[in-house]
């Protein structure tokens, strides 16, 4: 079956599902293959439960079923990506093809993502990335996702390894493209931080040679200079200092991340007025998430009050630069990743919150490869010149690195999440406010709980 017959079941179909536990009737099933399972010898149960057809490689048991509903692939995820391309190709907007806006980064890609999805929501019927579903099989998902009502559609792709973003925007076919930062995160697969650059810039490339522009942050000379190289990129440019903008202080009363930005309306000798925003975010370092989501609105048409509307309106949530009150303490939750890159800028935050008790818990940064130790030493002496009143340490790397850096008395060491979830039971804290942070498979949530 060739890709433009499948799309004609797709377009009749209830959808897309890879997950053979929780298909829709009516839903198309494909069954992916990973390293230790085959999708599609779940592929005769889908059918049983109601799926429309079932996509399945040709050496999974289904295969030789002889099920009518069975539709034999070379390659699963090759057929979703071509299946969700030929989608993006062939959806069309007033008569002209969806816009698609792509959005990558090494910190706050999703925070970012929405935002912007909040903002263009004010004015546009948005489809945008679920969650954090951007990898080689969560964007063909999303790009599935769009229906006849969607309007505008925000794609955020992810990447580990040096040819990630090149693969997804062949799939997005993005018209406009935006890096959050580039910044020292998964070094084991991008070798380096030029690595990292060359791989995220494979965004810019995409829109230099296909689409339109990039929205560039003016004041990072890292973006500045990657957009700079690529000659006739068409560039539209943001930034705090950029545009006149201000990141006002936190305190007790005011903990959230505050902002006055231009107004647009010129007060008296071309003078423009500041309108302020007070948002649900933790922390300086989202204020430049927030420009990019207002610069993107007001160059699809949304207004400065509807934008300022809508950031103020959202409200973080699985520990994305959440604050939260716990029964003793004020809890900064970051625990969704960390790299040196968002550690640091977690760090900064916290030193300028003002409280009578400060207290860190960090787990270790993952998939730093060889620059691991010293990026972990480098954390250990950034809390030095913090000197917190506690700070608890999770994880070998933190290990190694107060091995060798040395250990201030207010260190303590754990080895996992769980054991200093027990030693913050057994040893309550309160009173406190408490940044919580590191890498996903840390599971620094867990100490949340103990709080």
């Amino acid at each position: 079956m060739d890709i433009k017959d499948l799309y004609g079941l797709f377009q009749s179909s209830a959808g897309v599902s890879t997950d053979s536990r929780n298909i829709r009737p009516g839903e198309l099933f494909i069954g992916l293959k990973g390293e230790n399972f085959d999708g599609g010898d779940y592929a005769l149960k889908a059918l049983s439960d109601g799926a429309l057809r079932a996509v399945v490689n040709a050496g999974s048991s289904a295969a030789a079923s002889g099920n009518p509903g069975i539709i034999v692939v070379p390659d699963t995820l090759e057929t979703l990506r071509q299946l969700a391309r030929y989608h993006r190709e062939n959806t069309f907007v007033g008569g002209r093809r969806l816009t698609v806006l792509g959005l990558t980064g090494t910190n706050g890609k999703t925070t970012t993502k929405n935002l912007i999805t909040r903002v263009l929501s004010k004015k546009y019927r948005v489809t945008a990335t679920e969650g954090n579903l951007n990898n080689d099989i969560g964007v063909p998902l999303s790009l599935l996702k769009i229906d006849s009502s969607t309007e505008l559609a925000v794609i955020e792709m992810g990447a580990s390894h040096p040819d990630d973003i090149a693969h997804l925007v062949e799939v997005a076919e993005p018209d406009y493209g935006l890096i959050t930062n580039v910044g020292k995160a998964h070094l084991l697969g991008f070798g380096s931080f030029e690595g990292v650059k060359k791989a995220k810039g494979q965004l810019y490339d995409w829109v230099l040679a296909h689409g339109k522009a990039v929205f560039v942050n003016a004041d990072d000379p890292v973006l500045a200079s990657m957009a700079a190289d690529r000659e006739g990129l068409e560039t539209i440019s943001y930034g705090i200092e950029y545009s006149g903008s201000v990141v006002l202080p936190s305190d007790p009363s005011h903990p959230f991340l505050r902002m006055a930005v231009p107004s647009g309306r010129p007060e008296k000798e071309g003078v423009e007025t500041l309108i302020g925003i007070e948002t649900h975010l933790v922390g300086s370092y989202n204020a430049a998430n927030v420009m990019a989501a207002i610069a993107v609105g007001s160059f699809f048409g949304v207004g400065i009050e509807d934008a300022i509307a809508a950031v103020e309106e959202f409200v973080p949530e699985n520990s994305r630069s959440q604050m939260m009150r716990t029964g003793s303490n004020t809890v900064i939750a970051d625990a969704y990743n960390a790299n040196p890159s968002s550690m640091a800028a977690a760090l900064d935050n916290f030193s300028m919150v003002e409280a009578p008790s400060k207290i860190v818990l960090l787990g270790d940064m993952r998939e730093l490869g060889g620059d691991s130790q010293k990026e972990h030493e480098a954390v250990v002496r950034r809390l030095e010149t913090l000197s917190p009143d506690l700070a608890c340490l999770v994880g070998e790397e933190f290990a190694k690195a107060v091995a060798s850096v040395g250990k201030a008395p207010w260190m303590r060491l754990f080895g996992t999440s769980d054991e200093l979830a027990s030693w913050l039971r057994e040893n309550p804290v309160k009173d406190s406010v408490v940044l919580v942070k590191g890498s996903r498979g840390i599971r620094m949530e867990k100490a949340i709980e103990a709080l």
